[in-house]
């Protein structure tokens, strides 16, 4: 009986390699580009309520504790992404068995290794939050949110980590609905526990994990399709896929690891160079690159079902085609964001509250510089997917760390003291210029020994 199910789901299989490349990619683009563009509201969200009824002292407490959530989201991606990438090579070889062995396999280490560093970083909270960048003023905010988090981000890794594994198994358009499900409750629960129930930050965070939930609840459905591959079974512990699981997912990890160190990094910098001030107007600037990052996220996150799975069937040449499809579309909505971000800075400002003047005026400068980054931005996502998913990952690693730590370290030690918070706004942007300009030369090294 399990071999005739594992026939009637490899069944559903061929749309992916006899449907255009084109076709198969908007199949997985759009649904992907909202789901993120949820799961930033989730984010944003939050923001804007704090922003408004509690002020920019709270908002600038929530945007410290912030990376704790990055954290959770690394640890999903990181297991998750390399679970996802393995179960799609088995799912395109036709091994159903050894696909289903991974997914439970990934789930069991993702709740594991979420506990173990929950428990750690609530032990150490208060130096955590210093460490983060907290003070005096903003310790109290940072602490509150950082506390729910801490308590329940296991389920911010199992909802992330399960999304992708649907996503993998053929219905993007179900994790999009999740994460659509997510952002909703998020919104309606922040307004009724910040404005009804006049709760501090504390009430932000609960929203935010009690609509996470409600979103892994939904992912349940998928398991009521006939035609699922995706399936929990006995569970056997492997060191070897745990390796594999934990390298190929490793660039993931790095990646959301260095948008903790982006927010710390930049958080110290305008501290010292803009005091509070400044940090109130990064905090601004980082809700805003939240929503942004997300939606480059999304293109990476579309490729990787489809390069992974090309892989496990040999199917090289679309492999190709999808990547310089992706290519072309970061590109393009890269310049659109650009674009938009110069046009609308004061706008984008306004949405998060009503700040004083010094606030408003350095927000807005910093959304017109740091958004020249995402005309690159998209391209190094994509193409740090694309290594990871076909399993080159010292590539992908490189490109990680090059963007988001080391060149955006050395940049901030480098600009200010010659442009003062200019120089702190165009640290990332300048990052992943040379990033882009790295791949486009490598890439170009690649073709020109293939063709020798």
């Amino acid at each position: 009986m399990e071999d005739n199910m594992g026939q009637e789901k490899a069944a559903i299989l061929p749309s992916m390699e006899t449907d255009s490349v084109g076709k198969v990619f908007v199949r997985y683009l759009i649904p992907s580009l909202i789901g993120m563009l949820m799961m930033s509201i989730n984010v944003v969200a939050d923001g804007i309520f704090v922003g408004h009824r509690l002020g920019a002292l709270a908002l600038a407490g929530i945007n410290i504790a912030s990376p704790v959530f990055s954290v959770f989201f690394a640890l999903s991606l990181w297991l998750g992404t390399g679970g996802a990438t393995l179960y799609s090579q088995s799912k395109g070889a036709k091994n159903i068995k050894q696909a289903q062995q991974i997914f439970t396999h990934s789930l069991i280490l993702i709740f594991v290794f979420t506990m173990l560093v929950a428990v750690t970083a609530y032990l150490l909270r208060v130096p955590l939050a210093y460490a983060l960048g907290a003070n005096q003023d903003t310790l109290p905010y940072a602490l509150e949110y950082m506390t729910v988090l801490l308590t329940y981000g296991f389920i911010i890794t199992i909802q992330n980590a399960f999304s992708l594994f649907v996503r993998n198994d053929g219905n993007p358009n179900l994790a999009m609905i999740s994460m659509v499900v997510s952002a909703v409750l998020n919104i309606i629960l922040n307004y009724f526990f910040l404005y009804v129930l006049n709760m501090s930050v504390k009430g932000s965070a609960l929203a935010t994990v009690i609509a996470t939930l409600a979103g892994a609840v939904v992912l349940f459905a998928h398991f009521l399709r006939k035609d699922r591959s995706l399936a929990f079974v006995n569970p056997r512990f492997s060191w070897q896929l745990t390796v594999r699981t934990l390298t190929i997912g490793f660039p993931s990890f790095i990646s959301e690891v260095g948008l903790s160190v982006f927010t710390i990094g930049y958080n110290v910098a305008m501290v010292r160079w803009a005091g509070t001030t400044g940090v109130a107007a990064f905090s601004v600037l980082n809700y805003a690159h939240s929503v942004m990052l997300m939606l480059f996220l999304g293109m990476g996150s579309a490729i990787q079902p489809l390069i992974s799975y090309y892989r496990g069937a040999k199917l090289r040449l679309r492999e190709v085609q999808t990547i310089r499809i992706a290519v072309t579309t970061a590109f393009i909505s890269g310049i659109i964001v650009f674009l938009f971000g110069q046009a609308l800075a004061g706008g984008i400002v306004t949405l998060f509250g009503d700040f004083p003047d010094e606030v408003r005026s350095l927000a807005i400068t910093g959304i017109r510089l740091f958004f020249v980054g995402y005309m690159f931005m998209g391209i190094n996502f994509v193409m740090m997917t694309f290594f990871q998913a076909s399993e080159r990952v010292t590539a992908a690693v490189w490109i990680t760390l090059s963007r988001e730590i080391i060149l955006m370290v050395i940049f901030l030690l480098i600009l200010p003291p010659l442009f003062g918070t200019n120089g702190v706004w165009l640290s990332i942007p300048l990052s992943e210029c040379v990033v882009a300009t790295a791949i486009f030369i490598y890439v170009r090294f690649l073709q020109k020994n293939a063709t020798q």
